[in-house]
């Protein structure tokens, strides 16, 4: 298992190289410029001569591979860079946005398991009854409906018609975790879930139907073995494998910040900043987002692993026992 680990946690040293690599050449070749952005984003009027002195400074004025080979020893010694937009240190300002980001994952993945696996496994027990239609037909309604549509139609409702909640999660001007108000985070925690729930419940319901039509599910009825120990002692457990793997796709996601609701939102996480990052051509911020996510896809896949493992004793993870 050790040796298992440290294989995975080996192949992110490659994987970082090529991602890297790739997203810095792909930025460069967007077009434009980060000195350009930034001082029309500042709306000063400055010379040619000004602008060149900028991206000296910058090192932008070096060839391609000079630029990433700078960077790659920076990383490497800790030391990410500086913002070109903020002056500020990149991990720092990254570190800032983080804790925004794991609350809104933790919140939109409780709702869904508490909503969803209820939901499938109901669905699933109360198959072609009436209310197995309204959850499928809730579900696939839940699940094509785009964010940024749930997003929109949820301020409509809750915050301009009822005005209930906050559209914007903190006030404007302040910046961090602690200016996001607990009520701010209702609507993008039920804008996340309620795609989540949609998609999850079809799945817990198709498997945990997988799993009741399986012969020792007959073998246990048949000794007499009550129906609901049956369901929620064998059929959910074997079903935790699937619900596992949903789990590690979409934290991999919110993790990575849900760029797009938390730009309506006005959530401060490191969504939010890649989208005003990319905007801003803050090159040493996006590669800091770029690394994280790549991080957190392989992180996140090799604990789901590891899960499946503890889940079913049977279930032999590539390389165990060589």
């Amino acid at each position: 298992m050790k040796r298992y680990v440290a294989r995975r946690l080996l192949q992110l040293v490659p994987i970082l190289l090529g991602i890297t690599l790739l997203s810095f050449g792909m930025m460069r070749l967007a077009g434009g410029d980060a000195v350009t952005a930034l001082i029309e984003n500042q709306g000063a009027a400055v010379s040619q001569d000004v602008i060149d002195q900028k991206k000296a400074a910058l090192g932008l004025d070096k060839p391609f591979l000079v630029q990433y080979a700078n960077w790659l020893g920076g990383f490497l010694t800790g030391n990410m860079g500086d913002s070109y937009v903020s002056g500020k240190p990149v991990f720092d300002t990254f570190a800032s946005k983080l804790p925004a980001t794991l609350l809104l994952t933790l919140s939109s993945v409780v709702c869904t398991v508490l909503v969803a696996v209820p939901l499938g496994i109901y669905s699933a027990t109360h198959r072609n009854r009436a209310s197995d239609y309204i959850i499928r037909f809730g579900s696939f309604v839940g699940n094509a409906l785009p964010n940024f549509f749930v997003a929109l139609l949820l301020i409509l409702v809750f915050a301009v018609w009822l005005g209930w909640l906050p559209v914007i999660s903190s006030p404007l001007g302040q910046s961090g975790i602690g200016a996001i108000r607990p009520i701010g985070l209702v609507l993008p925690t039920a804008t996340l879930t309620i795609a989540m729930v949609g998609k999850y419940t079809r799945q817990v319901r198709a498997t945990v139907l997988d799993e009741l039509g399986k012969r020792y599910v007959d073998g246990a009825r048949s000794r007499g073995i009550p129906e609901r120990r049956i369901l929620y002692g064998s059929v959910l457990r074997s079903s935790m494998i699937m619900i596992v793997t949903m789990l590690a796709l979409s934290i991999g996601d919110l993790l990575g910040g849900a760029a797009i609701v938390e730009s309506i939102f006005q959530w401060d996480g490191v969504g939010k900043l890649a989208v005003d990052s990319i905007a801003l051509r803050d090159y040493p911020i996006i590669q800091a987002y770029v690394v994280w996510m790549a991080v957190i896809y392989v992180v996140v896949n090799l604990v789901a692993d590891l899960a499946y493992r503890a889940l079913d004793p049977r279930v032999r993870i590539d390389g165990e026992g060589a």
